[in-house]
């Protein structure tokens, strides 16, 4: 997992929703352990299109269930 993605969505996480940063780990579900709802998963994702340059369809965000799985996707788009 590249661990400069991972920073930068950890601070996507913490700064922009509002996340503890304690929480933010690569194994974290999005939903049960980060707690956020759909609306705030919208956001994020919007932050992360906006970061990483990427584009996500709700087909994408089905497969993302970890932070880790994020990456992922990332690491995949701009390979």
């Amino acid at each position: 997992m590249n661990n400069d993605i991972f920073e930068k969505l950890k601070a996507i996480a913490v700064n922009q929703i509002g996340i503890d940063e304690d929480k933010v780990k690569p194994e974290s579900d999005i939903i049960k352990d980060l707690g956020l709802d759909s609306l705030d998963i919208v956001d994020m994702l919007m932050y992360v299109e906006e970061e990483f340059g990427v584009s996500i369809d709700d087909g994408d965000v089905a497969e993302m269930k970890t932070v880790a799985d994020v990456v992922k996707f990332i690491e995949s788009q701009t390979a």
